[in-house]
């Protein structure tokens, strides 16, 4: 069979979803998949914050284009790296079983054990230096950590740790817990927060493949590879954010989880600096996934969430 040209970033974390996809068609009985790894906007300007630069559909885009022009077959994206809306054309073709989708603290590798978030607070003390480049992340912990500071941090996972251990700059840093424990790092995790203490980003700990809607032999090789519960739940998180109107840097977070053939879909939105923040919950059978997400989205609008995202979009023009 000829093969399928898969592609994706370059990082760590982005070619171990590749190869995981690429083996999981592949075991499924479909084509083989030649792995082509591009380089983003978002790797080049690897120095500049997210939401100066243009947020994080800076590492989908070039990926997109090559799709778009038929220099790919397929794409695998980390979903909350995403765009609400996906451009003419393309469409998810699948979603893989997600990951814990939960946000991790981290404290240096020399650090004391904590259980929990009370005595990571109490490991941390005032002013500790928090190292995240997410604005829905600074949000909600400016809440959860009052006193803290967060600078920002890019690069692989690895490296992001390095930081962290050789001390100085950071006190903890603020990771997926996906992505730890993806890539073997689970025993670093000090605290894994609570969908309640810090709602994650839409499609955190999902892997998404992205396809062009007329390719028929794509679509059916990865078909084969899709998760359903994983996949509505997603389809949930993003209607809601698609219907805020929000992208990749504002501050709303959405977790659908599974209950039997239901979803219970949780989301906020929280100002900038933290002291406002607008919640909502509501349940569906897994079917009505979209509706569910646009439905929940317009009741926190009611509740006064349009009132942040505007606040947000001007303070970051």
């Amino acid at each position: 069979m000829k093969a399928l040209r898969l592609g994706t970033r370059g990082s760590q974390l982005a070619l171990w979803q590749a190869r995981t996809a690429a083996a999981l068609v592949e075991q499924a009985g479909g084509p083989p998949c030649d792995i082509v790894v591009i380089k983003t906007s978002g790797d080049t300007l690897a120095d500049a914050p997210l939401s100066e630069v243009g947020g994080k559909r800076l590492f989908v885009k070039e990926i997109e284009d090559a799709l778009l022009r038929h220099a790919l077959d397929f794409a695998v994206h980390s979903c909350k790296d995403m765009p609400a809306v996906l451009p003419e054309g393309l469409v998810i073709g699948a979603v893989l079983a997600r990951e814990d989708p939960r946000d991790a603290l981290v404290l240096p590798a020399a650090a004391a054990k904590v259980a929990s978030t009370g005595e990571l607070r109490t490991a941390l003390g005032e002013g500790a230096r928090i190292g995240t480049s997410s604005v829905r992340r600074i949000a909600e912990l400016t809440r959860l950590l009052p006193g803290s500071s967060f600078l920002p941090i890019r690069g692989n996972l690895d490296t992001r740790l390095r930081k962290l251990d050789a001390g100085g700059t950071y006190d903890a840093l603020v990771l997926a817990a996906a992505g730890m424990r993806r890539l073997g790092f689970a025993e670093r995790i000090s605290v894994a927060l609570s969908v309640d203490e810090c709602v994650p980003a839409p499609g955190q700990g999902a892997i998404a493949i992205e396809l062009r809607t007329d390719d028929e032999r794509t679509r059916l090789a990865v078909a084969a590879i899709d998760h359903p519960p994983t996949a509505r739940a997603v389809e949930a998180e993003r209607a809601l954010v698609a219907a805020l109107g929000g992208g990749c840097q504002t501050p709303i977070g959405a977790i659908a989880l599974t209950e039997g053939d239901g979803l219970d879909l949780r989301a906020v939105v929280v100002s900038l600096d933290g002291h406002h923040a607008v919640r909502g919950r509501g349940r569906a059978p897994r079917e009505q996934a979209a509706s569910l997400g646009a439905r929940l989205a317009q009741q926190l609008i009611a509740d006064g969430a349009e009132a942040i995202l505007e606040d947000v979009r001007r303070a970051q023009q």
